[in-house]
């Protein structure tokens, strides 16, 4: 349906609105492994970083045992609160494995 009538509609703003840019390089800060949540979230970008072959197989399996263990300490954890520190470990370890892989330098004469 076409009006004849060809105003577009307005409006009007009191003042422009200001635009601030924030720094961040266009990266996104991992979430820390905190809970059990988190941890599972891990597993899944790893599936995902597998099937678009940006991790290896064998890295995959790797954070999937991290994720295992790190999952079997957070349930011995609620019953024994002395497996804290190990649980601690694990997840940095897991942290550090589910970081992306850093782009080396490609040495001259190879592709």
């Amino acid at each position: 349906m076409r009006h004849d009538d060809e105003r577009q509609l307005e409006l009007p703003l009191k003042k422009p609105v200001a635009l601030r840019v924030i720094r961040g390089e266009g990266q996104k800060r991992p979430d820390p492994l905190e809970n059990r949540d988190a941890v599972a979230r891990v597993l899944v970008q790893a599936g995902v970083d597998l099937l678009l072959k940006r991790i290896s197989p064998e890295r995959a399996e790797v954070i999937g045992e991290r994720v295992d263990e790190a999952l079997e300490l957070f349930d011995r954890v609620d019953r024994d609160p002395t497996a804290m520190e190990r649980l601690k470990a694990v997840l940095d370890d897991l942290e550090a494995l589910a970081r992306p892989p850093v782009d080396r330098p490609r040495r001259a004469g190879r592709p």
